[in-house]
């Protein structure tokens, strides 16, 4: 099914609408030094701890404004080229096409040239500057601004990726990649309104050529080019690339930059400061003035993305956007963000467990309450790893789900990054999933190569009752078992049983965790495309349905640490998943703030000890390597010096 994919590039692929003219305003030089830094946020209000982001979005002509100052870059390099727009929330306000531009982009093979999943396949290019749009704005906000430069090097096998690092541990969000899935049952399609977060046709983007887009110094959207045909990931920190789509998309953030003061290269993760861009201002062609009305192209529609016009953003935080302020009736803390329907009902209220057939007391609505508003409050005390300025506290988005994966709530903070909202649901769902006694029988009821993986994990641990519910997995404990090097990043071992082999791996292909919603991408892609009428379901993976309610993998896994499963006494009955701003953060969230909940309750807990993946031992060649469960962070408060936080619980 999935080879037969290619041959869908030769359907219609775009829909060309007539361009529409406009006014467009000049946005600054394309030349000469970055934007001084953006005036510092305004206060919290009284009694809350964290500011909220102003209310700033895209008009149409500012829209307009990035696509003609990239085509007039593209123009400048003799290159023609695809281009989306997308506000914070991912809704696409625009895709235009140079003549010229290429229909679709390649996907890099596999290191062996034997192709799985999307290895080697042909993309709508389209489809991949929508994507590196996305991720600009997703991984982006008012304290970090990522590209999909800085993406390409946190998701592969070795961090940071290059040929001295071989040997290191894989990237911190390694696999992020497969989220905002099109199929994922939490993100928004374009006939549900400008309601956010949307999805993205190809999860997150590892190919230089994104950028998120700044307004005022407020986060208010990101863009993305496609323009030479590849797809890819840059495997080597090391040298500097002259990238033609990131050169393109750099043109369009004229004055809409990020502010220097927050951008990747002011953040290091473990060590290593990250990458925001290779192109420079400095080096770009003076595209101020370029007007929409003058640029040659045409806008293009994309089907469930688009319908070939020039839209303005929505602004984040009201509710038109899908995200907004919650109210006290819907949670407690006064800093607290929901998600929103648009009509002013939260779409995942606290709720309690709809699995009482299943379990012998399920996750109440004030048990619910408790295990958000504790992580709530551990996330509030945290210092954030990955914003400026240091000692910012962490931001986060935190979900909690029963043990059919339905939703019992989702509360974030004002400025936390949008990606982290779908993955802190997938790695709560995760946590959940693998440590319950259906997880080998759901696997095996799965299409495709996906029921393989039970036997694999069952050979790799040498417990042919392995996935049965005896050992507690968080996302750090799955996420051993999902590198292409176990223990991860060691050259000459193994991969984990979740894993390819490293010879067929790429970050199109991770194992388990791609080969879940691989039907899912197919047929999104043939929608997209138009060889086929009907869009994938809102719903991953071919799991067993539940209860008719959908699978407990509706929106794929996650295989970066951030989540632990929830326990009442011996007792799995859900998962909590963190995610937004440092794993190791995440991690401390999701363990703690269920710690202090059931010292709130007396009811839930986390694992007992004797069962938590830690417990299990691998033996590699002489050697004995035992899994991970969590690893929290040193001094990770800012009101308190303790040290150790988690050691004991």
């Amino acid at each position: 099914m999935v080879r037969g994919w290619k041959s869908l590039v030769g359907a219609p692929l775009l829909v060309l609408a007539a361009c529409g003219g406009g006014d467009s305003a000049p946005a600054g030089g394309g030349t000469g030094n970055s934007p001084p830094p953006s005036p510092p946020p305004p206060p919290p209000p009284t009694g809350q701890l964290f500011s909220v982001p102003a209310t700033e979005s895209l008009s149409a002509a500012e829209v307009q404004t990035v696509i003609a100052q990239a085509a007039a870059q593209a123009s400048a390099q003799g290159d023609a080229a695809t281009i989306a727009v997308v506000d914070r929330v991912g809704n696409v306000l625009a895709v235009f096409a140079m003549p010229g531009a290429r229909a679709t982009v390649d996907i890099p093979s596999a290191p062996n040239g034997q192709n799985v999943d999307i290895q080697g396949l042909d993309v709508p290019a389209a489809a991949s500057a929508i994507a590196k749009a996305v991720t600009g704005a997703y991984l982006s906000s008012g304290g970090n601004a990522f590209s999909t430069r800085v993406a390409s090097q946190i998701v592969q096998e070795h961090f940071p990726p290059s040929p001295t690092a071989v040997g290191l541990e894989s990237g911190p969000l390694f696999g992020v990649q497969f989220s905002q899935l099109p199929c994922s049952d939490l993100s928004s399609r374009m006939d549900d309104g400008m309601i956010g977060p949307q999805r993205s046709p190809l999860g997150l983007s590892a190919d230089a050529g994104g950028f998120p887009l700044y307004k005022n110094g407020v986060m208010v959207g990101g863009v993305g080019v496609a323009a030479d045909g590849e797809y890819g990931f840059d495997p080597n920190i090391l040298d500097v690339d002259v990238d033609v789509d990131e050169s393109i998309a750099l043109a369009g953030t004229v004055g809409f930059e990020a502010p220097v003061e927050i951008r990747a290269d002011r953040i290091s993760a473990d060590g290593t400061t990250l990458r925001f861009t290779d192109a420079t201002y400095n080096s770009l062609s003076n595209v101020a003035g370029a007007t929409f009305a003058g640029t040659a192209g045409s806008l293009v529609t994309v089907r469930g993305y688009t319908n070939g016009v020039v839209r303005a953003g929505t602004a984040y935080g009201t509710e038109a956007s899908g995200i907004r302020a919650s109210t006290p009736a819907e949670f407690t803390n006064r800093d607290a963000f929901v998600l929103t329907d648009g009509a002013g009902n939260n779409r995942f209220p606290l709720r309690g467990g709809t699995d009482g057939a299943d379990v012998d007391t399920p996750i109440t609505q004030g048990e619910a309450a408790a295990i958000l508003e504790e992580a709530f409050v551990v996330m509030s005390r945290a210092r954030a790893q990955i914003r400026r300025p240091l000692d910012s506290r962490a931001q986060v988005t935190i979900s909690l789900v029963d043990t059919r994966g339905r939703i019992l709530g989702i509360v974030r903070s004002p400025d936390a990054p949008i990606f982290g909202t779908d993955v802190s649901l997938q790695k709560a769902r995760t946590a959940n999933f693998f440590s319950a006694s259906f997880a080998a029988n759901e696997l095996l009821a799965a299409q495709g190569e996906v029921p393989e993986y039970v036997g694999r994990v069952r050979n790799f641990l040498g417990d042919q009752s392995a996935l049965t519910g005896a050992f507690a997995f968080a996302d750090r404990s799955g996420g051993n078992l999902a590198r292409p090097y176990f223990p991860d990043g060691e050259v000459g071992t193994a991969n984990g049983p979740l894993s390819r082999p490293i010879e067929q791996f790429n970050p199109f292909s991770t194992g388990l965790q791609s080969a879940l919603v691989l039907g899912n991408l197919a047929e999104h892609l043939g929608f997209v495309t138009g060889a086929a009428a009907s869009d994938t379901n809102r719903g991953c993976s071919t799991l067993p349905n539940i209860a008719g309610q959908g699978t407990r993998l509706d929106n794929g896994i996650q295989i970066f640490p951030g989540s632990v499963p929830v326990y009442r006494g011996n007792e799995l009955v859900g998962g909590i998943g963190v995610s937004g701003d440092g794993i190791d953060q995440d991690d401390m969230i999701s363990f703690l703030g269920l710690h202090n909940a059931g010292v709130r309750t007396g009811t839930v807990n986390n694992a007992p000890n004797e069962i938590r993946a830690d417990r299990i031992v691998v033996a590699v060649g002489n050697r004995q390597v035992r899994l991970r469960y969590i690893n929290c962070p040193f001094a990770p408060f800012l009101d308190d010096p303790t040290q150790n936080v988690c050691e004991g619980l």
